[in-house]
């Protein structure tokens, strides 16, 4: 298509397509009133009318920057326009639906009128103010009437941003304070999904409830902290089996393209992201798995300083909630940085040192000429010295103290624990106290009366919670056991945590003196010692006194059972 355009400096009339890119941007992917095609409808009108061509062969010159906010990112920051506009020369003509699809600044206005006046190009807003078309023509360097018009355009869009953004803001603020009102609009907390308000509650709105897929995954998460596994360990698992991290899930929930971008400067690209400790602990650390609001890292609490809910069936209780954070609580480091030890050894907390009586640990490392795994005393890396530190070969102590163990309490019932979760305010007090703390260091830093009753509010409301939670009765855990109608023998297996539970549960200590010469062929008896003590004593003190009864009785040496005469007759008889 070919259109008459007037050259001011040459002062002639010629003939010319212009060459145009066609822009297209979304703040929100689900936006309908600015869909991408209603905008490339609009865009397409104004180009016919001005003899704009976006077509180049089989290709279309086209900017599509979806999910990108214009306040956020200038023009030359997104995605596909800044790629074009740092290609000047392969096009004459920038084409967009509305001024605000371009920019929402006048600092942004100012450096794309810049670049266009710089680089001599066209910018069209295919429906301006009012609806009629808007033509900014920087070809000729000495007309400023475009600049100033955009300028002027710039200032007003600034204006309706800031007006929206305040309007947004407070509207936010007030549903924050709404209990179980989500206020929807981006990504909810992993764990659970917007749903619509329960009639029962309004009605009006939206709600979070749990997402069955993702709780599945919370719970699988911590049922491996408590059978002892380590948040890597567990991170590996996931990573493996190609669960999706909470960013890709929600992106798989919205039916986008998983992964993104990752490393802070290095901007490096994933397809999908991955389970990391720091991932798995930052979301089991999260108090909105107790249900309650969070805005900034801080709960949101109403005037009684209760926190609000941001859903009716919370994901955990409190009790439940401070276990995951007692296991996820660092422990002192007993080693030093850089040691090659297994820390999911069988023995592991079982094997002893007799020289200093510190545990053991399994050096993986495969120095020794035997090439065999061993348990080492380490009580020099932690800061103890040993009279007399040894090691053992790893497979000669586990076998025996598998004998050992087994022949003690193999026949002897295995139970369930069922723990069921009390209740202590103290976790959740000392956070509010925190809490009151911090903001405590914020008074008199207000300058105006409505800042400084806002703080007063939150300062009552702090302090009303703190009261209510030092009220509060500490209740204690309870434990119901149930048989399980299988023996230890039958639960022993190769799994070496599970070996290690059992072991420990049941008190065993297994305490190794040095070796004696020649010792490296089997292992010497006299060199360890084994022992239990804890709930299965009486048991095998009952067990093993009837093994001793039966023993002797076949024997024909038992003692005589009350009103027995065989005794007597076998006297008088000699």
């Amino acid at each position: 298509m070919t259109t008459a355009v007037r050259n001011p400096l040459a002062g002639t009339a010629f003939h010319q397509t212009l060459r145009g890119v066609r822009c297209v941007r979304l703040s929100v992917l689900t936006d309908e009133t600015t869909s991408p095609e209603r905008q490339r409808e609009a865009g397409d009108i104004a180009a016919a009318s001005l003899g704009i061509d976006f077509t180049e062969g089989t290709t279309t010159r086209e900017a599509v920057d979806l999910d990108v906010s214009a306040s956020k990112f200038s023009p030359f920051d997104r995605p596909e326009l800044g790629a074009w506009l740092n290609r000047p020369d392969d096009f004459d003509v920038l084409v967009w639906w509305r001024f605000d699809r371009a920019i929402r600044s006048m600092s942004d206005m100012h450096d794309l009128a810049k670049w266009a006046k710089r680089h001599h190009k066209m910018l069209v807003f295919a429906e301006g103010i009012g609806g009629g078309r808007l033509v900014f023509d920087f070809r000729n360097p000495m007309d400023p009437t475009s600049e100033l018009m955009m300028m002027m355009l710039a200032f007003a869009a600034q204006v309706e941003a800031q007006s929206i953004k305040d309007r947004v803001t407070g509207a936010l603020a007030a549903l924050r304070k709404m209990p179980l009102r989500w206020a929807g609009g981006g990504k909810p907390p992993y764990g659970y999904m917007p749903v619509p308000m329960p009639k029962e509650f309004g009605g009006v709105g939206w709600t979070l409830a749990p997402d069955p897929d993702a709780v599945s995954v919370i719970e699988r998460i911590i049922r491996d902290l408590v059978n002892g596994l380590k948040v890597a360990v567990i991170a590996l698992a996931l990573n493996a089996e190609n669960v999706p991290t909470p960013r890709d899930h929600w992106s798989l929930k919205k039916g986008r393209k998983t992964g993104g971008c990752v490393g802070g400067k290095s901007r490096a690209v994933r397809s999908k992201f991955r389970w990391t400790y720091t991932v798995i602990t930052r979301l089991l650390k999260n108090q909105v798995l107790l249900g309650w609001k969070m805005h900034q890292g801080k709960p949101v609490r109403d005037a009684q300083g209760n926190p609000v809910m941001c859903s009716e069936t919370p994901i955990l209780t409190r009790e439940e909630f401070d276990r995951v954070g007692a296991i996820l609580k660092p422990t002192p480091k007993s080693r030093q940085h850089g040691e090659r030890v297994d820390t999911n050894a069988a023995l592991l907390g079982v094997i002893h040192c007799s020289g200093c009586g510190e545990r053991m640990y399994l050096d993986i490392r495969t120095t020794h000429k035997t090439g065999r795994p061993r348990y080492v005393c380490n009580a020099r890396s932690r800061g103890l010295e040993c009279i007399s530190p040894t090691y053992v070969r790893a497979d000669w102590v586990e076998e025996y103290v598998r004998d050992e163990f087994l022949k003690l309490v193999g026949s002897i019932q295995t139970t369930r624990v069922t723990e069921i979760p009390g209740y202590d305010p103290e976790p959740e007090l000392l956070e509010t106290l925190a809490e009151f703390a911090e903001h405590q260091e914020q008074r008199g830093r207000q300058k105006s009366n409505h800042a400084r009753k806002a703080w007063q509010e939150r300062a009552d409301a702090l302090d009303a919670r703190i009261a209510d939670l030092e009220s509060r009765e500490k209740r204690e855990p309870q434990r119901v056991t149930t048989p399980t109608g299988l023996t230890f023998a039958d639960e022993w297996s190769s799994d070496s945590n599970k070996q290690r539970r059992m072991l420990t549960e049941a008190g065993a200590r297994l305490e190794v003196k040095p070796g004696t010469r020649g010792g490296w062929r089997r292992l010497d008896v006299r060199r360890v010692t084994f022992s239990m003590s804890g709930e299965l004593d009486p048991a095998v003190d009952a067990w093993t006194t009837a093994d001793r009864d039966l023993e002797a009785e076949n024997r024909g040496d038992a003692p005589p059972s009350p009103g027995s005469r065989m005794k007597l007759a076998a006297t008088l008889a000699a």
